[in-house]
């Protein structure tokens, strides 16, 4: 779990979280429009991690849905809003559909 919860603030947060906040908080022009591009770049590598883990397991940690599912839910559902498309990832997907389904799931 410590791992991918590692993987999530020093790889996963500071591209994908950070894109999402210069599109829906930062003017049109603000200078840190010209960061998108590279954090898209690492958003997406990012998530290929996290892709080509979850092809085969359903869960990030312990076979079953842990704290680092959730770490990594939080951004990872709203890459999008960031510029960083999620329709590529089948397998991230399906696991973002697994933790909505979960009993006591509360969308944002």
């Amino acid at each position: 779990m410590l791992q991918w919860m590692f993987f999530e603030q020093y790889n996963h947060e500071p591209t994908i979280a950070v894109a999402r906040f210069i599109m829906h908080f930062l003017p049109s022009d603000h200078p840190r429009r010209a960061d998108l591009p590279a954090l898209r770049e690492k958003g997406h590598a990012a998530l290929q991690v996290m892709e080509d883990h979850l092809v085969a397991h359903e869960w990030l940690a312990a076979g079953r849905p842990t704290i680092a599912d959730l770490a990594l839910f939080a951004y990872t559902h709203v890459a999008g809003d960031g510029g960083v498309a999620l329709d590529d990832y089948a397998a991230i997907n399906g696991w973002i559909g697994r933790i909505q389904n979960l009993p006591g799931f509360v969308p944002m």
